[in-house]
């Protein structure tokens, strides 16, 4: 059995979406001083590896906290969308989407991680590929970018009305290039919050 993180690490020195808060994190216990060790963060919820639910952009929508754990674990499927400026309609056909169907949408932009470009120039995704995975009735969809658009986040919200979980800022999508079957386990922390910091791995079948 095989197991591929699909997460960054969580660190003081990741990238924030522009006018975000910096992430904080520091030791504030050690062993050699008070016997144990301990750690305080602050952050958002939209730093990092993590998943966006529907009381992101769904006025009266669920909490992550309120979404099925079934609805985090399934069947995935590769999108290998390398080399295009826009996810279109196109990436979708030349695969089999079954119904309840994890997507990860493989752009190779999670190389910029860090670089001043990632969250400025990164592939958007199209309505018509959006409405394509809705059509085939998806349970998540995954991206190696800081999300399917920019503002005013009009395929966010195309998703989330569904309750179409947005997994963003993957990483190590194309370690999945080539691999016939595979499960995803996308398990953010339960927080009361519109999205949550998550682990993602992906299980060889």
């Amino acid at each position: 059995m095989h197991y591929i993180d699909l997460t960054h690490t969580f660190t003081t020195r990741m990238p924030v979406y522009p006018g975000d808060a910096v992430p904080q994190l520091q030791q504030i216990a050690n062993i050699e001083k008070d016997k144990f060790a301990d750690h305080e963060v602050r952050t958002g919820m939209h730093v990092g590896t993590h998943i966006d639910g529907p009381m992101h952009m769904v006025k009266g929508g669920r909490k992550l906290s309120e979404i099925p754990i079934e609805r985090l674990i399934g069947q995935d499927i590769l999108i290998d969308a390398r080399g295009k400026a826009v996810i279109d309609e196109t990436v979708a056909s030349v695969v089999k989407i079954s119904q309840g169907s994890i997507v990860l949408c493989l752009t190779g932009w999670s190389e910029k991680f860090g670089a001043p470009e990632y969250y400025t120039d990164f592939p958007r995704m199209t309505r018509g590929c959006a409405l394509s995975f809705i059509d085939h009735g998806v349970k998540m969809v995954g991206l190696d970018t800081p999300g399917p658009d920019d503002s005013p986040f009009p395929i966010h919200k195309l998703f989330l009305e569904k309750e179409i979980l947005l997994i963003e800022n993957l990483t190590h999508l194309n370690a999945l290039l080539g691999v016939e079957a595979f499960e995803v386990y996308a398990l953010p922390a339960k927080f009361e919050t519109d999205s949550a910091p998550t682990r993602v791995i992906a299980r060889v079948i």
